[in-house]
Formats: structure tokens, C-alpha cells, sequence
């Protein structure tokens, strides 16, 4: 029997005070269903009993999973690559835009198929970008030249060597979350950035799909961020959160997925209305958008 983490304390503050919310199924690979739990102190979800870091890479292993494969098939990840190229340069100007500069040392963690590091090096950035899956890097060489380094290699780079690093939905992946965000304290020069993209479970398409929101990607996504509990544990290593910057194509990605785990079915027109409607109620408070960049500085 694969070996199983049950958290009795939250993995982010260690508060006792910890609760069942809501069950969630692996639509992507395993069909099983997973307990989330929240913790009533500093507001973070997370998934319970999930497999350890040593036993998880089984539920990764579809060609589905766009991260890994760099998959066009089907409509959801064809709608996806559409708007690819979009966001990967609207990452590049934010990180220039509150970087002030357009080169630099960056580093990207969990880097997929390399396509936001081969963007960035295009744009003249010294990039060094690891990821944990082999087929992902194998992807990566093949589909865009790029060379990518085990995710191991994180805890032997120089101290103080990088202008920014980079998480594009990434931590709530990470099993040993406490010593990843200690150690980007290190690895980041002192006028250095961190840049965190995750899933926001306040946001509107959050609530509507409930247990079927396709965000919660049990077990993949180890933890569900609010606000609240990224500012809890950015604070706990002494980072200091600089801006909060809006996902917006996030919610019509999800609500599409979301759509697709309640019908068995594509539903286009009415994901969009849901993502809009979303979108529409994060105007007022960007922190309600389905995902969230947080700008972050030592």
C-alpha cells in the first residue's frame, strides 16, 4: 500500500484546529476520490491522506496532463495553446514591469515543457529552470531544445545569485513546502523577486463548482491557497508581499474542465458564462479571481 500523508495539524501555520470541507475526484488519472480539508486559522485548504512525494509521480502519468505532454489534443487544451503565446509574454512584461529591468538570473521551478523559460531566455534572460518529471524534460528537448534540470538540483544552487524565481502554478505541488519557500529566501539576491501563480479556492468559480472544481486537481495539488494562507506563509519566512496581479483567463480554463467533470461533456457556452461571471466579480477585488500572481520581495 503506497504510503499516505495525514496532516493532524495545518500544513502551513500548525494550527490544530483543521476540518473536513468537501471530497474531490482525480478526473485526470486515478478516478479515486480525496478528503479536503481547511484549517480555520489562516484559512488554507488541503488535500488529506494525499501519497507521498516518493509515491505521487503515478498520478501524473497521462497524456492528458498538459504540463507534462504539451498535449493539443482535445478542445480544452487546444483553447489553451490558443491563448499560450498571450500569456506567456504577459508574464514576461510583468516581470520586467516590477523588475524594472529586461535581464537578469532567473530561475523557474516546475517549468513543464520549458516554454516560459525558453520565452525569457529569447528575451535575453539568464535562465536556469528545473522540473521534477523526466518525461517533461524529455518533452522539452524535443519540442523546443531546451535543456532542463531535476528539481533536486534547487538545494545546490549559489545563495544570492538570482533576480527573480518564478512558480507558474507550481507550489501547491510541492510536498516540502516550508523548506522551498526558505530556501527561494536564499537563493534570491536581496533586491531580488518572487513570483507565485496558484489557484484561488475564494473565487467565484470556485464556489459554484463546489466539489467539481476542476482547480482542486486532487492529489496533484497538494494544498488550496486563499490570500489568507499565502500571506501566512510568505510572512513566516520573512517575505513581504508586494502586489496581488488577476489570472483572468484562469476562470474560463477551469469552469471548462469544471464543466467537463459534472456533464462527461464539453460545455463551451455555458464555461464561459461561468468564467465571465467569475471574472466579473473579481473586478471589484482582484483577490477573487480564480487564480492569483502574488509579487513577492524579501
Amino acid at each position: 500500500m503506497a504510503q499516505l500523508i495525514h496532516y493532524t495539524s495545518c500544513p502551513v501555520c500548525n494550527s490544530l484546529n483543521i476540518s473536513f470541507v468537501l471530497a474531490a475526484k482525480d478526473y485526470t488519472v486515478s478516478k479515486e476520490k480525496f478528503q479536503v480539508w481547511q484549517c480555520a486559522e489562516c484559512m488554507l485548504r488541503f488535500t488529506q491522506d494525499v501519497p507521498s512525494k516518493k509515491n505521487i509521480g503515478a498520478y501524473y502519468q497521462s497524456a492528458e496532463y498538459i504540463s507534462h505532454s504539451n498535449t493539443s489534443k482535445g478542445l480544452i487544451n487546444k483553447l489553451y495553446h490558443a491563448v499560450r503565446s498571450f500569456t506567456l509574454q504577459s508574464k514576461r512584461k510583468l516581470i520586467e514591469k516590477y523588475t524594472g529591468s529586461q535581464n537578469g538570473n532567473l530561475l523557474d521551478i516546475g517549468a513543464g515543457t520549458g516554454a516560459f523559460a525558453l520565452t525569457m531566455q529569447k528575451a535575453n534572460w539568464n535562465v536556469t529552470a528545473l522540473e521534477p518529471d523526466a518525461t517533461a524534460r524529455t518533452n522539452a528537448k524535443k519540442d523546443f531544445g531546451i535543456e532542463l534540470q531535476p528539481s533536486e538540483n534547487l538545494f545546490t544552487l549559489n545563495k544570492n545569485s538570482f533576480d527573480v524565481i518564478t512558480l507558474w502554478h507550481v507550489l501547491e505541488h510541492v510536498h516540502d513546502l516550508h523548506n522551498y519557500i526558505q530556501t527561494f529566501f536564499s537563493l534570491l539576491k536581496d533586491d531580488g523577486m518572487l513570483l507565485i501563480a496558484v489557484p484561488n479556492y475564494t473565487s467565484y468559480d470556485a464556489n459554484e463548482y463546489a466539489e467539481f472544481w476542476a482547480a482542486y486537481d486532487v492529489p496533484r495539488h497538494l494544498y488550496h491557497f486563499s490570500p489568507q494562507s499565502m500571506k501566512t506563509l510568505l510572512q513566516q519566512h520573512n517575505f513581504k508581499l508586494k502586489k496581488v496581479k488577476p489570472m483572468w483567463f484562469d476562470s474560463y480554463y477551469v469552469s471548462l474542465l469544471s464543466e467537463q467533470y459534472i456533464t462527461g461533456k464539453n460545455n463551451p457556452v455555458k464555461a464561459f458564462i461561468s468564467g465571465f461571471i467569475s471574472n466579473l466579480h473579481a473586478i471589484k477585488n482582484k483577490q477573487k479571481t480564480s487564480s492569483i500572481i502574488y509579487i513577492v520581495i524579501k
